[in-house]
């Protein structure tokens, strides 16, 4: 008899429906002012404090549960070595689509767990802002490409997640602009020192052939996670996500100049909508099916949302 692909691919989980997955808060309570809740979640992205309560609050629990787990073993290992007690980052990655809500997830998360009783210094950081510069993936044709594999500097990626792991005292992260559509100069970055929690938000965080050496051993940025969760929504949620997001956009942030898509703010709803659809249709979908949906199963944890961005369902990677 052959098995559905479908049911062998999710066997290595644990399905939890919102329901039951609220039940494992620990009865934490915390009401986040609005200005809070607006600091956290991005464009058209609604956050409640029910969806904090329920779903990431939760999350905080079992993550505490691996951190404690992560630095018990470390300081097992490093007594077992002799060595000094030095300090190891916990890092998770977050991946996911274009518009499914990676930026929202990863910093409510970093809120919650800098809440920790241990108060943990949780750092968040974005694969943008290894992209590689426009005027590269212009000379390169690639433009158009941007957000597929090959326009990231995965080298760069993968040595600044070395250095995080061994300890390095400070490093300097590029950080990426969506108002001028580019990866800014190098005087304009953001400085990593040494946290307890290291959150790296981004599409690829979870793809590996596009990181493939052609000579040496294969190193992924994945490697050095110690614990991953993929964002997932269905692609008719996806793509009225991404459209409702670009004509809020054409009406805010593209209105300013120095935007790079500043010739999109006189677009009417209409021609604003048919543009988007024509984006995704001829980028972001291919570079969903092809290159990000197929790391879902790569995750340790699977937060699925259902309409208005809200996760409906936890799969959890069983131990």
């Amino acid at each position: 008899m052959q098995l559905d692909p479908q049911i062998a691919i999710d066997s290595p989980f644990r399905s939890i429906k919102r329901e039951d997955w609220k039940n494992l808060n620990g009865k934490v309570l915390h009401n986040f002012s609005s200005e809070d809740l607006e600091s956290l979640h991005a464009l058209n992205e609604p956050l409640t404090n029910q969806e904090i309560e329920e779903v990431y609050f939760p999350l905080s629990h079992l993550l505490e549960i691996h951190i404690d787990r992560f630095q018990s073993l470390h300081q097992r290992t490093n007594r077992f070595f002799g060595k000094e007690e030095s300090k190891l980052p916990y890092i998770i990655g977050i991946a996911g689509s274009v518009a499914v809500g990676k930026s929202t997830t990863a910093r409510v998360l970093q809120r919650v767990l800098s809440m920790l009783p241990s108060k943990p210094k949780v750092d968040l950081v974005t694969t943008d802002g290894f992209l590689h510069p426009n005027q590269q993936l212009i000379e390169k044709g690639i433009l158009n490409r941007k957000g597929f594999p090959e326009s990231y500097d995965a080298k760069r990626l993968i040595h600044f997640l070395s250095a995080v792991k061994s300890g390095a005292p400070k490093i300097m992260v590029p950080v990426y602009s969506h108002l001028v559509y580019d990866v800014l100069p190098d005087d304009q970055h953001q400085i990593i020192e040494q946290p307890d929690i290291l959150i790296v938000e981004g599409i690829n965080v979870l793809q590996v052939n596009s990181q493939r050496p052609r000579k040496g051993h294969s190193v992924f940025v994945s490697d050095f996670f110690d614990y991953s969760i993929y964002v997932h929504a269905s692609e008719k949620n996806l793509i009225e996500w991404y459209t409702n997001r670009f004509e809020s956009l054409r009406a805010t942030a593209f209105q300013n100049p120095a935007s790079f898509f500043h010739k999109y703010a006189d677009m009417s709803p209409e021609e604003s909508n048919a543009m988007a659809v024509n984006i995704w249709n001829e980028i972001n979908k291919p570079n969903l099916i092809k290159n990000i949906l197929p790391t879902r199963y790569r995750a340790d944890l699977i937060l699925e949302k259902g309409s208005h961005h809200f996760v409906k369902n936890v799969k959890v990677r069983k131990i």
